[in-house]
């Protein structure tokens, strides 16, 4: 790769006239000179057209019928050119420094650079956070072998993520069924092909929390995490088949080894047990293999462990609204009480 590679910034966009022109400043406004920007509107019905318009020759613009997320990426790996892209939801945005770090991130071996995202509301307002969380270091190194481990690896969503062209070529298109969670279809599909994933541990750009965003969490609710439940099958199915196209060997245990994942099936369980998407679950199960995972396979330190074991307990065995300030915390640090938080902090402080 040259010194100055051409980068793809692909703004993926449906409806977000509100927070669009933001977006595309952001990419513009790069202190990384080589870039293309590409804006993939995805048959929206409100002003976006006429705001992408308004940017002229500085960007190239792409309007389709509505498909999907899935779609919208599909089309802007088709038409880009870079050697290494990033695709950035319309309602987030980069710092001006982002690029020009990503592309020093891409050492020899590297297929993917994944980073850190402060996390603002709808008017731009730091909600004290990042994703992942300040606590968590992004993976780094040869990340397929941690799938196998654990089915999962700390990384980012969508915008936090650039790609080697080469590292995407071999699972594009993106398939129909992921159209909608085309993240989940990158962060697991994206390690086998990428080598060695970098990771950047600093906000170089921010993730939005609000209303209209389908996967923010706004609020807890037994029906968003049955959909996250639902989204971790389907993952977990897309690793087997990866592993089986590579011939690569899967723990027969390996759906109970994810932190995550037991966790949105623990907060599914406990807050909507009628319609959880897993019938045989069971709380005392769950709280077991949260537990097994925490000591055994997770990287978290003693006094993490120590905490999320007592969180795990809690959401488990409690009345369910005291469970439900329980998943609160650990799942929407924006709704915590300040005292919670201040608590919280302080005992995150302890623990690093």
């Amino acid at each position: 790769m040259s010194a100055q590679p051409l980068v793809s910034l692909i703004i993926n966009n449906y409806n977000y006239e509100q927070f669009l022109p933001q977006a595309i400043d952001s990419v513009l406004s790069q202190t990384y000179q080589n870039c293309e920007v590409l804006v993939v509107d995805d048959g929206s019905t409100d002003c976006s057209k006429g705001i992408i318009n308004g940017y002229g020759d500085r960007i190239r613009a792409v309007f389709q019928p509505n498909g999907k997320q899935a779609a919208a990426l599909n089309t802007g790996f088709a038409v880009s050119q870079g050697a290494i892209i990033l695709f950035l939801d319309a309602d987030d945005f980069l710092m001006p420094s982002a690029v020009e770090e990503i592309v020093a991130a891409f050492q020899t071996g590297v297929g993917k650079v994944h980073f850190r995202l402060q996390v603002v509301d709808g008017q731009n307002q730091p909600l004290g956070y990042s994703i992942p969380s300040s606590g968590m270091q992004l993976a780094t190194g040869e990340v397929w072998r941690k799938l196998l481990q654990t089915s999962s690896y700390v990384s980012s969503p969508m915008s936090g993520n650039a790609y080697r062209r080469e590292t995407l070529a071999p699972v594009f298109p993106i398939p129909d069924e992921y159209k909608t969670t085309a993240d989940d279809y990158l962060m697991i599909s994206t390690p086998f092909y990428a080598g060695k994933l970098a990771g950047i541990n600093e906000p170089i750009g921010a993730y939005r929390v609000h209303t209209s965003n389908q996967w923010a969490l706004t609020a807890v609710s037994g029906s968003r995490f049955r959909r996250f439940v639902q989204h971790d099958l389907q993952n977990y199915l897309l690793l087997q088949q990866r592993a089986r196209e590579l011939q690569l060997d899967l723990p027969i245990d390996l759906e109970r080894r994810s932190l995550g994942r037991i966790w949105s099936r623990l907060a599914s369980l406990r807050l909507e047990p009628r319609d959880h998407p897993v019938p045989s679950d069971q709380v005392t199960q769950l709280v077991g293999w949260g537990l097994t995972a925490l000591w055994k396979y997770s990287n978290h330190n003693l006094p993490k462990r120590v905490i999320y074991s007592l969180l795990f307990l809690w959401v488990g065995f409690t009345p369910v609204p005291l469970a439900k300030q329980g998943i609160t915390y650990l799942y929407a640090p924006h709704l915590r009480p300040k005292l919670v938080d201040t608590t919280l902090k302080r005992l995150r402080a302890i623990a690093s």
